[in-house]
């Protein structure tokens, strides 16, 4: 006999070998991983990325692929009780064979699969055998099961990302492959599953919350199972439940834990996002069997939709607080997601935190995020929107569909439901909308029976199974059904709920349009601009650097993208010529159609109470509507949006014959200091200027001057700006600038800067006697500050990362260098 109680997990990623079914050509495979990746790294295919490169690869996802592996157990390890081999993702169908035993079929890639697989095991040499099916060949086969064709064609049949079959930002690349990790997990006695918490009491004075678990034992057998805090070592478990008697099976367990004067969750921006560690274990004598760990979040948050004068508000309440959301639509942060590592994840997340933001929404057409994500939205106060993956599409609704989404949405949602920046489950993306503005019904010439078939389908799916999951499962987590639930064409959209606002771009309308079409919360909206040169340049062969080349053009997936982006240029830019300064002036625009949407959103609070802007990320390089490109680098928008997402912020709008200057405080503490509106020519003479008394502002204030068309009568609009700033006592000073006309008509001066290097030129300081437009550092991977306007005789100082090892040869673009060509 073995006598022996410690759990074990073996990672079995190592030692894989992947071929096209059919040829028994064998290459090495990374796990995790997939397909085109495996292709790539073996030479057997270019840069997916690279030129035009994607259109020659079209032919990988219509293959089948094999994937194969061994590893050993010894004699001790196939009689552990029970043993599982669990693949945490397969992408998408799969049949997974062990030594040469049919195992499971996987159809789902937003799914785990674990199999009990003791009865196959030996010790010794074990083989692992996976065949990938071709996902567009069995979307296809079951869209022709059908009478009908469903709008979203072959992908909306397969459980799998929709952006891998191409979207108006992303290339094509159908993957197929192991893309997360492969385990086995050795049971001997007894292990903790299912851990979570509910909060039961929350207030100023009390927190009292419940951790709930599982012991899942396979043998009979006594236990101490011990709960304590992870920061104290404080034991939370009481006595009476150490040296408990477990039969084999499952035996839920309970622990109530209370605390006095709690330390809430918070949102960035509005408090510290606390957090209390808890570790659950199951020891025996013999030491410890199993251990989980758990982190609680206090806080109350709830989605308010509420009928009022002008229609139906939407806005989220944190700990009893109405919270103004900031932040940006989430897409996967690459094409093929198996290249995603923690890091990567946090490092979205920080940049969003760094952006003031408090709001990011995991879009329906992705991927649900890693654990990492979550977990760094715990950490840094980001709420998190959450979509089930379902975009712009119907679906069907056979039994077989609906049963499989029932797996996966109950899976995320207890995967998830322990994060408390999860603030909401949405049903899907724009398909409410879609059925009934996009004209389907027309275009697919729907009878009407089939017309009710699919609308009934769609009502099962996101009006029952998904709210049902949510309910059985996070009963305190809030859902809606659909983003939005009326389109942007309706006025309507304006007054209920949520709003993508898609006038501005799709609709071609003005930037200005932005500040009269404002709703109550503002889910969706953006603009596209180009990434920095260096990104095309990683893409894109030196001789292809030109607006007409095909791969410039193929790193575009909007049909008409650079013919709206030059549209909208013309009305307020000077056209560029070269490459270089195209995509800095794209930026640039960008940057300013979005600081006119966020300004005015923010102005129009509390009717308006969201702005979550389209797009955070990229998911390769490409023209896009992202802050951040596909290397993180940011574009001139993302350096605006601290200013923007501020809690204090400061903003000017023209209203009739005013300009006012605006001042907006989200701090729960009240501001107090001086507003001064000042009008500067661009060597920095003051030629017009009057402040406020001394102010007060209390949350949620909104207070501004005016300056009348009047009192500028004398001036010379193209050469003179309003800066507007609100002096504080003990705040940093806040300011934005305002300029009278559009940037081509500016006169601006050729600029002379004196910039001054230290700590080894990691560290710079800059100064002009004139304005500096737009001032943008190149070569430099991120720094706190680009793209600025440099006021005359303003020095400004921060430290940057460079590309190089050092950046004594920095060069720097301004819109003076545009318009003076």
């Amino acid at each position: 006999m073995f006598s022996f109680s410690q759990n074990k997990e073996i990672l079995l990623n190592k030692n894989w070998q992947f071929s096209q079914k059919g040829k028994n050509k064998w290459n090495k495979a990374n796990v995790p991983g997939c397909v085109h990746t495996d292709l790539f790294t073996n030479k057997m295919i270019p840069d997916p990325f690279y030129g035009n490169n994607e259109a020659q690869l079209q032919w990988i996802e219509n293959e089948e692929w094999e994937y194969k592996s061994s590893f050993r157990l010894t004699e001790k390890d196939v009689k552990s009780e029970h043993i599982e081999l669990v693949f945490e993702g397969l992408d998408t169908y799969a049949k997974i064979y062990l030594n040469q035993e049919l195992i499971l079929i996987a159809n789902n890639m937003f799914r785990s699969y674990s199999i009990d697989v003791k009865q196959y095991l030996k010790s010794g040499n074990n083989t692992l055998h996976v065949v990938f099916e071709s996902a567009v060949k069995k979307g296809k086969e079951e869209a022709a099961k059908l009478t009908y064709t469903l709008p979203g064609d072959e992908k909306v049949f397969s459980r799998k990302a929709q952006y891998h079959y191409g979207w108006d930002w992303g290339p094509r690349f159908v993957t197929c492959g192991i893309y997360k990790n492969i385990k086995l997990r050795l049971i001997n006695e007894a292990e903790i599953k299912n851990l979570h918490y509910n909060i039961n009491k929350l207030n100023d004075s009390i927190g009292v919350f419940t951790i709930k678990f599982d012991i899942h034992s396979y043998v009979d057998g006594i236990y101490d199972v011990v709960l304590k805090d992870a920061t104290t070592n404080e034991l939370i478990t009481p006595v009476e439940k150490l040296n408990s008697q477990f039969k084999k099976g499952i035996t839920p367990f309970n622990i109530t834990a209370t605390i006095s004067k709690p330390k809430l969750w918070w949102c960035n921006g509005l408090g510290n996002p606390n957090l209390y560690n808890y570790t659950v274990s199951l020891v025996k004598k013999s030491g410890v069997i199993d251990q989980k760990s758990i982190a609680v979040g206090l806080r109350n948050i709830e989605l308010v939709q509420q009928k009022d004068s002008v229609g139906k508000s939407f806005y989220f309440k944190l700990n009893g607080i109405p919270v103004f959301m900031k932040g940006a639509n989430y897409i996967p942060s690459h094409s093929f997601v198996s290249e995603l590592r923690p890091n990567n994840y946090r490092t979205d997340v920080y940049l969003a935190k760094e952006a003031n933001m408090n709001m990011l929404r995991v879009w329906g057409g992705g991927v649900y995020a890693d654990d990492e994500f979550y977990s760094a939205c715990d950490k840094n106060g980001i709420l998190v929107w959450q979509d089930f993956m379902f975009a712009c599409a119907m679906y069907p609704g056979d039994s077989s569909f609906i049963k499989n989404v029932k797996e996966e949405a109950t899976e995320q949602v207890l995967r998830l439901r322990n994060h408390p920046s999860i603030a909401l489950w949405c049903g899907n993306n724009e398909i409410d909308e879609g059925w009934k503005n996009w004209g389907w019904q027309n275009q697919y010439k729907y009878s009407k029976n089939d017309s009710a078939k699919i609308w009934n389908d769609y009502l099962n799916l996101f009006h029952s199974v998904l709210p049902d999951v949510v309910q059985n499962y996070s009963a305190k987590t809030n859902y809606i059904t659909t983003s939005p639930l009326i389109g942007w064409g309706h006025k309507e959209s304006l007054s209920e709920g949520d709003s993508h606002y898609w006038g501005v771009w799709w609709g071609n309308e003005p930037f200005n349009t932005y500040e009269k079409k404002v709703g109550r919360f503002m889910s969706e909206y953006g603009f596209q601009s180009m990434p920095p040169i260096n990104t095309f340049k990683s893409v894109c062969d030196s001789s292809d650097l030109n607006l007409f080349s095909p791969c410039i053009k193929s790193h575009q997936k909007h049909p008409i993208g650079y013919q709206t982006i030059e549209k909208y240029m013309l009305q307020d830019f000077k056209i560029p010529k070269t490459l270089e300064h195209y995509s800095y002036v794209s930026q640039l625009l960008q940057a300013k159609g979005m600081q006119t949407a966020i300004e005015a959103h923010r102005r129009a609070k509390p009717y308006c109470m969201g702005t979550l802007f389209w797009q955070l990320n990229d998911c390769w390089p490409v023209t896009s509507w992202s802050a951040l490109d596909f290397y993180k680098q940011p574009k001139a928008f993302y350096y605006d949006l601290k200013r923007l997402y501020d809690n204090v912020l400061v903003s000017v709008t023209k209203s009739g014959l005013y300009y006012e200057c605006h001042v907006l405080n989200e701090q729960l503490n009240e501001v107090k200091g001086i507003i001064e509106l000042s009008v500067k020519d661009f060597n920095g003479n003051i030629l017009y200027q009057k402040k406020s008394d001394a102010v007060i502002l209390p949350n949620s204030s909104l207070v501004y001057l005016r300056l009348t068309e009047d009192e500028l009568k004398t001036f010379d609009k193209s050469a003179c700006y309003i800066s507007c700033r609100l002096i504080g006592d003990s705040t940093t000073t806040k300011k934005t600038l305002f300029y009278f006309v559009p940037p081509k008509d500016l006169k601006l001066p050729k600029p002379v800067l004196d910039i001054a290097y230290s700590d080894e030129f990691r560290s710079i300081k800059i100064k002009s006697k004139t304005l500096v437009k737009n001032l943008y550092i190149k070569d430099i991977s991120y720094t706190e500050n680009n793209y600025f306007d440099l006021e005359a005789n303003e020095e400004v100082e921060f430290t940057v990362l460079p590309f190089g090892k050092t950046h004594q040869n920095l060069t720097f673009i301004s819109l003076y260098d545009i318009l003076s060509h």
